[in-house]
């Protein structure tokens, strides 16, 4: 039997979901891929340590933490956030984070548009 995380090459997700689209991202560090519905994305991200993403808003999000470990303001209120962690951000809200490890993060948009694919 394979070594799963030799072939995961270090994300906690599996080939099948790496072979979806690759989201086009412009933060250094930061990978994910897209799963696209009629209304929504959802975005299987890799996160480095890359350090902070700036106070931002957009449309509604959930997420789900897989691995790792980040530090997410969302309006006034900043908690840290581990495995099995979710979280919501209702649209409009403002946001930041501090990656403080290798995350890998499932994020569901309110919006088909949030992201596009790499290469269109």
């Amino acid at each position: 039997m394979k070594n799963c995380m030799k072939e995961w090459e270090g994300t906690a997700y599996p080939k099948m979901l790496r072979d979806l689209p690759e989201i086009d991202v412009p933060l250094k560090g930061v990978r994910g891929w897209l799963l696209q519905g009629k209304d929504k994305q959802v975005a299987f991200f890799d996160i480095e340590a890359v350090g902070e993403v700036p106070p931002h808003s957009h449309c509604a999000q959930w997420g789900l933490m897989v691995e790792g470990e980040m530090s997410l303001t969302i309006g006034e209120k900043t908690r840290i956030y581990r495995k099995g962690d979710s979280y919501y951000i209702p649209e409009g809200v403002v946001h930041s984070a501090t990656f403080l490890t290798r995350v890998n993060v499932i994020d569901v948009f309110d919006d088909p548009a949030r992201y596009s694919v790499k290469g269109r």
